[in-house]
């Protein structure tokens, strides 16, 4: 299995009629790597997808494999293999005949197919199961199963269309950890579309958030989640609380953000900002709930957020606080359940302190829809 090809799409615009699905495109996916397309529904996430596969042609750009254009080159020439929700295992034929089916259209024996089933059925821990039809095996297990029929093809690049969208999520999560296990095993490129942000996260070296049609950041999960570019991608990744305001006065990395309910508040700016942003800016600035801690007696500054607490609840590891917030939005503290007693501070203002770096500060934009 050849390991280490990337994918290159350069300038890649792809229109249905009036209709622009993905807009200028440019994505460098380094061989090996697991690389996730991250986005609401209907982002252009499949679209992408199914251009790389060879299912559907650019209107405009390319799509290199290992350097290769792969114009006018169809599906079944590529060096891809597909994986979709559904799986489409064959559910009259047993799990190795499944896995080898690309084997047998190439005319191999029986025995050459069974030999390489059992090889990869180690790989993708199911020894033993080849005999067994797919509806004798779990959700789990028929994943599973698609994968190893997808790498049986000995592809240079593995796309994955939401594969475990149909899953529970303990199954979920517990397939995570084994797609990136088998795919540092086989070292070859995996692209993922996922609108799940813990998939993304937890799974992929690089991801790009994606927003109508347009790539939004791309970066390792780490840097798009403490270092977002946009209002979109700090709302769109995990929980975020949002305070909208007016760059007051910029201090090297940092802003003073004149924000509409909770006064000057001072926060970094993030790194694809810095020396873009000036005075008189709209801007918003982030926290992460778990951000944020309740301040003592007397605590003063521009690291300091006073509100009224509308409502708390207890979830077990967090308590979390819901206070007013900007326009309409409320403002979420999460505080670490200790071992600490923790009073009800229902109807109260509180207040509470964060740390500059903690907060990031990009240009004022759309926010991911709830």
């Amino acid at each position: 299995m050849s390991a280490g090809v990337g994918v290159d799409l350069e300038n890649l615009w792809i229109r249905f009629g009036d209709f622009v699905a993905v807009r200028d495109a440019n994505v460098h996916i380094k061989g090996g790597d697991f690389f996730s397309f991250l986005g609401p529904s209907g982002c252009g996430k499949t679209t992408i997808l199914r251009a790389v596969s060879g299912f559907l042609d650019p209107s405009e750009g390319r799509v290199l494999i290992g350097g290769n254009d792969m114009k006018g080159i169809g599906p079944n020439k590529r060096p891809t293999a597909l994986i979709f929700q559904n799986l489409a295992l064959f559910p009259l034929m047993k799990v190795w005949e499944n896995i080898t089916f690309s084997m047998e259209i190439k005319g191999a024996s029986a025995r050459e197919r069974r030999k390489r089933a059992d090889e990869l059925l180690d790989m993708i821990a199911l020894p033993g199961q080849g005999d067994k039809l797919p509806s004798e095996l779990s959700g789990g297990q028929r994943q599973r199963v698609a994968i190893a029929r997808a790498l049986c093809a000995e592809p240079d690049v593995l796309l994955l269309d939401e594969p475990l969208s149909a899953l529970d999520l303990k199954l979920r999560q517990h397939m995570r950890t084994e797609l990136r296990e088998i795919q540092q095993r086989v070292g070859i490129t995996f692209i993922y579309i996922t609108h799940d942000q813990g998939e993304a996260l937890t799974m992929s070296d690089s991801i790009a958030v994606m927003k109508a049609g347009v790539i939004d950041q791309i970066a390792d999960g780490k840097t798009i989640y403490n270092d977002p570019s946009t209002a979109f991608a700090a709302s769109f990744v995990g929980e975020n609380n949002v305070f909208r305001g007016r760059i007051k006065q910029i201090m090297g990395n940092e802003a003073l953000i004149e924000t509409n309910r909770s006064g000057t508040l001072l926060a970094r700016i993030s790194t694809a900002n810095q020396g873009r942003m000036k005075a008189g800016d709209e801007a918003m600035m982030f926290i992460r709930p778990e951000a944020l801690a309740l301040a003592g007696e007397g605590a003063a500054g521009s690291n300091i957020v006073s509100a009224r607490v509308n409502h708390e609840e207890f979830e077990g590891n967090v308590f979390n606080i819901f206070m007013e917030g900007d326009g309409g939005k409320e403002l979420k503290v999460s505080i670490p359940n200790v071992g600490q007693s923790f009073d009800d501070h229902t109807g109260q203002n509180i207040t509470l302190q964060y740390a500059t770096e903690n907060a990031v500060v990009v240009p004022a934009g759309e926010l991911a829809a709830e």
